[in-house]
Order: structure tokens, then C-alpha cells, then sequence
């Protein structure tokens, strides 16, 4: 079905507001996202009902929804669960715009990588020049930096160059967690730093009634300080920071991220099982 450029930005604004709030969408709201008179979208609105695209849903609280041929003419997906996909343009987030569809080409090129991405919203926020930030995406959490270098208001898509793109595998933090060493509270530092060095770790469990945390950079200090003839529990971390060894390695990468910390615990059915680090994502993220 052939649109016109007017239709189109009108039939996504109303799917994109329906997805994010699940109500009838006024002829106003639509208006203003697309920067629109609401005479011209009222007008419109009785087109797109004629091709049997919009339904009117009478009342105070009424407005418009969009038919399952609304979405089969915009080539979107009407079921399953829909999340909002950020858009950032020159560090500022787009509000009402969102990233439904991203085609990457010319990824044979030695020196330059660029792709499309499809706007749900209006495509006329963003202009040739924009530096983008697309992402996460909800299954793969696909990030992507870029210029704008073209623009299709026509298709609602963006055209831009890639200068930087990330995904984070799938991957249960158990996978990539190293199994905590585990250590008795009443070794001394000196000892402790042996146990370590040992095992080829830099932290590790301590086992006492109020479990703690012991890394390289406790015993490091300790000996600065000239405090060798301190055991383990006089130095150990007892706040630490855990996460379940369901969780995906992504939600690791948050947490060490917003809190700046060295570690996490990874709890197994509750009980502290391992320990992971950024060396350890890092891996997980740099193929072989």
C-alpha cells in the first residue's frame, strides 16, 4: 500500500504513543509529535480510516488506534512484547522516538561501515551531521554510535555511519564467573596474599558468620600500612556487591559500571558460588 510521507508520520506517531501508554491517541498528541497542524492530521485521519488503517474509538477518553493493517503497511510487527529502543542525538535523548528496524551495509569495506535505521516518531527530529546513540537493543543489547548522513522521510529512516558498535553475547554470568577461592578468617595477610597467588585470583570469600570479601588491593594496603600481623578478618570487605548466576553477562556490565566497583559475587541458588570481574567481560566480549 502506497502512502504518502504525511500518512506515514502520522500512522507511526499513533503506533508508537499506543505502544508506550496502550490507550486511544488523540489527533492533538499525533499533531505535536510530528510537529503537524491537528487540522491537517484530523483530515488525514479520515483517509487513513477509509483505507481501513485507523479506527475511531468514541468518548472522553477516546481518539484513534491502528489497525493490524496499519502495522502490515509500515512492514512492523503488531504482537509480542515491544520495548523502546533509545535514540540519543548530539548527547541529548530523543523523546518519542524510538528504533524499530536497523540494516547494516557496506560492512566489506576495510575503512567504513554504515547502515539505516527505521524511526518510530518523527524522523524530522534528526539532520544531516547529528551524531547518534542507538541502543540497547532488547535481544542482543546492540549499541551504536554514528554520524546521520542522509535522511528518507519518506520511509521514516535515518541513513548514518558507523563509528562504533557494540553487542553483548547472551551469555548466564555462571558461564564466564571464575569460582571463588575461599578463605579462613583467621590467616594471617601475609598468608592470605600466598593463597592468592596461589590460585591465580586477585579476590576471595571469607568464610566467618558474616561473610566477607578479601581481594589483592586489601592485602596490598595492609602491608603499606605495616599492618602484616593482621588476619583476614581485620581487613576483609563486608559490603560487597552480588548478582544471580542466571543473570546475563549485560547486567554485569551495568552494575560494574554505575558503582565503579573491581568485583561482583555471583550467588548460585543464593549461596555466594564465584566471583566476576571486567577481565573476565572483557573476554567475554573480544572473540578469540
Amino acid at each position: 500500500m502506497e502512502l504518502t510521507p504525511v500518512q506515514r508520520d502520522i500512522l507511526t506517531a499513533l503506533i508508537n504513543i499506543y505502544r508506550k501508554e496502550d490507550r486511544a491517541v488523540k489527533g492533538e498528541e499525533i499533531a505535536g509529535l510530528i510537529d503537524r497542524n491537528p487540522g491537517t492530521v484530523r483530515n488525514q485521519m479520515q483517509s487513513l480510516k477509509a483505507l481501513n488503517l485507523v479506527e475511531g474509538v468514541p468518548g472522553p477518553k477516546g481518539g484513534y488506534k491502528a489497525t493490524g493493517s496499519a502495522y502490515e503497511a509500515l512492514s512492523l510487527d503488531a504482537t509480542g512484547d515491544v520495548v523502546v529502543v533509545p535514540i540519543v542525538k548530539n548527547g541529548v535523548v530523543v523523546d518519542g522516538a524510538t528504533a524499530s528496524e536497523i540494516v547494516f551495509n557496506k560492512v566489506m569495506l576495510s575503512h567504513e561501515c554504515g547502515g539505516t535505521v527505521r524511526i518510530l516518531g518523527s524522523v524530522k527530529d534528526f539532520n544531516v551531521g547529528d551524531e547518534i546513540r542507538i541502543g540497547p537493543t532488547p535481544v542482543n543489547k546492540l549499541y551504536i554510535r554514528g554520524d546521520v548522513t542522509g535522511r528518507d522521510d519518506t520511509m521514516s529512516r535515518l541513513i548514518f555511519h558507523v563509528k562504533e558498535l557494540i553487542s553483548v553475547p547472551r551469555i548466564p554470568v555462571k558461564k564466564i564467573a571464575q569460582r571463588a577461592v575461599h578463605i579462613d578468617p583467621n590467616v594471617t595477610v601475609q598468608e592470605a596474599a600466598r593463597i592468592l597467588m596461589y590460585n591465580g585470583v586477585r579476590e576471595a570469600l571469607v568464610d566467618e558468620n558474616s561473610l566477607g570479601l578479601v581481594s589483592m588491593t586489601d592485602i596490598t594496603r595492609a602491608v603499606a600500612e605495616g599492618r602484616t600481623g593482621l588476619g583476614v578478618r581485620d581487613i576483609m570487605t563486608r559490603d560487597f556487591l552480588t548478582i544471580d548466576s542466571k543473570e546475563l553477562i549485560f547486567e554485569a556490565v551495568k552494575i560494574l559500571g554505575r558503582s565503579g566497583s573491581s568485583q561482583l559475587v555471583v550467588l548460585d541458588s543464593g549461596a555466594l558460588w564465584g566471583i566476576i570481574t571486567p577481565e573476565d567481560l572483557i573476554g567475554a566480549l573480544t572473540p578469540n
